[in-house]
């Protein structure tokens, strides 16, 4: 059965009141050195790890609902209804210092994200949705994004080093970011996909490009994008689904300019890796 607008809300207001009871942990290990090497230039702190553990037993406690986590996995994120969790998202802004991290938590039932929270403790800010919208930052609703233009907007670029492989390699987002900072106001390159999609919902950003493809990146900022109004498909311009390997999140209008843009480079999937194509 379905999740309901009123069942995600109250869930939604639930789980709130949970991150809000760890922020303050959040802000206290800012940080954080490197306690797992995950992969090249991928680790999770141990504020990650601490996170996820408290954050999995109470979501389940209280809700009754199991969590997928970033760090700790969990039950299939596309069937039934499940929480999807990044304890700490930029990980690296976060190890360095760098304000621009956060918590993310998504509601998702059958592979739709209908619920979304972004949690920015360090920068005071809280973002809130169900699928049916609006947005809310720290308790305040949002205005709905309305058509915009490319050259007039701010937009966000996933991150890049140009000589790694990886899911999209570097060389392919080296060409994305050309693509999009010749067309736009300007182009940044800000670290945190969660951040960038609430500022994307919010309408801080225009639009912007995520090459990840992990559901903890992803859904919750897709749940925002959407309530507030805005687009949001793979970067081939295909509905985003919880196993699209990419997310093209902008404001009406925005959108399609920057999804010629890049289609202009070819099929995306032509640039996957093997492993991920």
């Amino acid at each position: 059965m379905a999740v309901s607008t009123p069942d995600a809300a109250g869930l939604l207001a639930e789980a709130a009141a949970l991150l809000d009871e760890v922020s303050e942990r959040f802000v206290t290990g800012l940080g954080a050195p490197s306690e797992v090497e995950k992969g090249p230039a991928d680790f999770a702190t141990a504020v990650d790890l601490e996170l996820e553990r408290r954050l999995t037993a109470e979501l389940t406690r209280r809700t009754g609902i199991a969590v997928h986590g970033e760090e700790f996995g969990g039950p299939d994120v596309a069937t039934g209804t499940v929480w999807v969790l990044d304890p700490v998202d930029g990980t690296a802004n976060y190890s360095a210092g760098l304000p621009l991290s956060g918590m993310l938590l998504a509601l998702v039932h059958d592979g739709v994200p209908v619920a979304g929270l972004t949690w920015l403790p360090l920068l005071n800010q809280r973002y809130t949705a169900v699928q049916d919208g609006p947005l809310f930052c720290n308790g305040v609703e949002v205005p709905r994004l309305q058509s915009r233009t490319l050259q007039s907007s701010t937009t966000s670029v996933g991150a890049l080093n140009r000589a790694s492989g990886g899911h999209y390699p570097g060389e392919y987002r080296y060409q994305v970011f050309g693509e999009v900072s010749r067309a736009c106001l300007r182009v940044r390159m800000l670290g945190s996909t969660g951040l960038e999609l609430a500022w994307t919902a919010a309408g801080l950003l225009g639009g912007s490009v995520t090459f990840g493809h992990h559901a903890w990146d992803n859904a919750a900022g897709v749940c925002q994008v959407r309530a507030a109004g805005g687009v949001v498909t793979d970067l081939a311009g295909n509905p985003w689904t919880i196993t699209s390997p990419s997310v093209l999140a902008a404001s009406p209008g925005v959108h399609q300019e920057m999804l010629e843009l890049i289609g202009a480079l070819g099929d995306p999937a032509d640039h996957l890796s093997a492993a991920h194509a």
